[in-house]
């Protein structure tokens, strides 16, 4: 076995060792946010120093399961499909059109790829990409931009309803209402509520398919809000008014932590992007030094590491100060 092949497999080992150390960080990670959350939906682990009303205990315990089914966001990553998620990314365009304007975007990059004369492994990397990897980025940007901008409203709108609910219109056409006034994913939400309850599906249901379609936590709440509303029978308009409050005290708490973290957010952005800029300096200053790192082999070899281990690095430290509220 010469150098240069045992040089290879030991870079391959690192390299798997590293995605595995990574993998099993994020893994750690989302394990211990679920168990967090489930133990603030039970309320935590009391004691029972004394008899306890069973109402009470059952009602607790319906409310736990209902967030638990809704609330399980690992279990809706797996349910949902490409059609959820273009519906959730706010576009009107079929399953079928997404593919084929997928594979006309591959096709296009990596045609330019080949003129270009590079080689196969990278063409191949290219098409991968091009077809797996970018078009489904893009629907996860529409997706956050607009779950964001209906999260901005929701509050407003919970608020509004209240209003309106105090006056004695009746919810549907309070949701109605909203419906009308506002613009936007909240507009269009509840416009879809209202015309699932047109159609005869109760408003529970419809409430729960809103929360389907924009997995949000303050979604959750408010179908889950709804839901035992309609079977315990108590004031809506209250239990919107709570959970505006909650909302809004969510999103300052949001607030709060980003400009705590945007230090750190800032000096991990400061160091990924030193090495590409004092790269660059370097091709302009002295072309023929950085230069072996392109042509040469064992260059390419260098260079490939090591845009490998800033990729291990800057992944790392966006686990670190991804702070979820």
């Amino acid at each position: 076995m010469d150098k240069t092949t045992l040089i290879t497999i030991v870079s391959l080992l690192l390299v798997l060792v590293v995605t595995g150390m990574i993998a099993f960080v994020v893994s750690s990670s989302k394990g211990t946010q679920k168990k967090r959350m489930m133990s603030v939906i039970r309320g935590g682990h009391v004691e029972d120093h004394g008899k306890r009303d069973n109402q009470k205990d059952m009602r607790r315990e319906a409310l736990a399961k209902k967030l638990k089914e809704n609330a399980d966001p690992e279990k809706e990553d797996q349910k949902r499909t490409m059609a959820t998620r273009l519906m959730q990314a706010g576009l009107s365009i079929s399953v079928k059109q997404f593919w084929i304007y997928s594979v006309v975007f591959a096709v296009a990059m990596t045609t330019a790829v080949f003129l270009a004369g590079k080689g196969p492994l990278l063409i191949f990397l290219t098409a991968i990409i091009s077809l797996l990897g970018i078009p489904r980025y893009i629907v996860r940007r529409l997706t956050l931009r607009r779950q964001k901008k209906f999260l901005s409203e929701l509050a407003d709108a919970l608020e509004a309803m209240t209003r309106l609910l105090r006056a004695g219109m009746p919810v549907s056409e309070a949701i109605k209402m909203v419906a009308r006034e506002f613009t936007g994913p909240i507009g269009e939400e509840m416009g879809r509520i209202f015309d699932q309850q047109k159609i005869g599906v109760a408003l529970p249901e419809a409430v729960q398919e809103c929360a389907r379609r924009m997995p949000l936590p303050e979604v959750q709440m408010f179908a889950t809000a709804v839901t035992i509303q309609a079977q315990t029978g108590s004031s809506l308009s209250e239990i919107l008014e709570g959970l505006a409050k909650v909302i809004r005290a969510r999103f300052r708490l949001r607030r709060k932590v980003q400009a705590l973290s945007s230090e750190a957010k800032s000096s991990a952005m400061i160091i990924g992007a030193l090495p590409v800029f004092v790269a660059t300096a370097m091709y302009f200053i002295n072309p023929s030094y950085i230069g072996l790192l392109f042509w040469h082999p064992t260059g390419k070899w260098l260079l490939g590491f090591a845009i490998f281990w800033m990729c291990c690095g800057v992944l790392t430290m966006k686990q670190m100060i991804n702070f979820k509220v």
